[in-house]
């Protein structure tokens, strides 16, 4: 019979509320579970958290510049992996041409986020078009293709346990951040219609991370209507309305958008600063110790961290406190004045409930120093 915890217990100097009014001097870190859903403590450090001098052994903080991968395809199935697990695979997909062949994923369900590019969407549902900053959610099964005359660079999120789903809002109800009528659906349009036609069509159909294709003598994708709740949905970061409380740093689960059984996308999109004085604005030192963390840079002035540019990815391995840069955590302290009144920032976070694997990339991805970034 499980007895937990279930009350709040104190010693020594503590604030009275987290995240706010933190005594001068002192520093706190979050010792939390369950992805910041679970119990939690807030413990406060006389010296920061990651005042660390030397780090060894096989696991780090790592960072990479995804700006440097150049492979080319136009096939998804040959975008470049670089972060996998059993249940997930995370790639950089980058092409310039559209897609000869239709695809199909049976692995698992799919993300694209267009960091760069623009184009068309076609799939057993009919057509969408897409731009940068665009989500595009594709249920497992799904056949489709893109086309477009212009570089996409493209963040693709498998998840092979379940499927991913909008979470949750609880009290703040169903409409809070972003409402479901902003969610786009493929419509068959005249520019699907189109495309219809007797001309040749191949399915690279992606099966226990093995690809089989499959030829029709006509254009697979001749679909005259549906109906029903599985379908793929776009959703741009600008229509995400983002949570937030001025008087307290809200941790970053809030800003979920998609929720697998194993994985967590959230969005951090600009967002107003915490106005309260005595309110912590910048993310609180941590340590998640059931998701690994991972975080990809999409543009703008990421206040969190130092010399971070669009098209970077960070991985934090659970099991290993973390937190602000020094640099930000002294400009968020400095901006107790207010003269800084909105964060400038949109980046697009994994949270993954079993540890993640890097693949192994070409010379330079891999950015040098990055645990050293902490010291002062």
């Amino acid at each position: 019979m499980k007895n937990p915890i279930t009350f709040p217990k104190a010693e020594g100097i503590h604030t009275r509320q987290a995240h706010c009014d933190i005594p001068e001097g002192l520093y706190e870190r979050e010792h939390g579970r369950n992805g910041f859903f679970g119990p939690a403590s807030h413990i406060l450090h006389t010296h920061k958290p990651t005042g660390w001098t030397k780090w060894e052994g096989p696991l780090e903080l790592t960072l990479l510049d995804l700006n440097r991968l150049d492979d080319s395809a136009p096939c998804p199935w040959k975008a470049r992996r670089f972060m996998h697990n059993g249940q997930t695979q995370v790639c950089f997909w980058k092409f310039d041409v559209s897609m000869p062949d239709l695809a199909r994923n049976g692995d698992g369900d799919m993300i694209l986020f267009f960091h760069r590019g623009e184009g068309e969407f076609f799939c057993d549902y009919g057509h969408m078009s897409y731009r940068e900053g665009d989500y595009i959610n594709i249920p497992r099964g799904t056949t489709w293709r893109l086309e477009t005359s212009v570089r996409n660079e493209v963040l693709t999120i498998e998840a092979t346990e379940d499927l991913f789903q909008i979470p949750e809002r609880g009290i703040t109800g169903r409409h809070a951040q972003f409402d479901l009528a902003v969610l786009d659906t493929p419509k068959i349009d005249e520019a699907y219609k189109a495309q219809y036609g007797e001309h040749e069509t191949r399915v690279r159909a992606k099966r226990r991370q093995q690809v089989t294709t499959v030829t029709f003598p006509y254009n697979f994708l001749d679909t005259a209507g549906w109906h029903g709740d599985c379908v793929p949905v776009k959703l741009n970061w600008r229509d995400i309305r983002e949570l937030l409380s001025d008087r307290y740093h809200l941790p970053p689960t809030v800003h979920a958008t998609f929720l697998s059984n194993t994985i967590i996308v959230c969005t951090f999109a600009p967002r107003p600063i915490e106005s309260d004085p005595g309110a912590l604005k910048v993310p609180f030192y941590h340590n998640n110790d059931e998701f690994d963390e991972s975080i990809f840079y999409h543009q703008g002035n990421f206040f969190s961290r130092d010399n971070i540019k669009p098209g970077m990815f960070t991985l934090h391995p659970s099991g290993f406190h973390h937190g602000p840069h020094p640099k930000a955590y002294a400009a968020a302290a400095a901006n107790n004045k207010g003269e800084r009144k909105y964060t400038d920032e949109v980046a697009v976070m994994i949270d993954s409930r079993y540890p993640l694997e890097l693949d192994t990339f070409p010379e330079g991805v891999k950015v040098p120093g990055y645990l050293d970034s902490w010291k002062e």
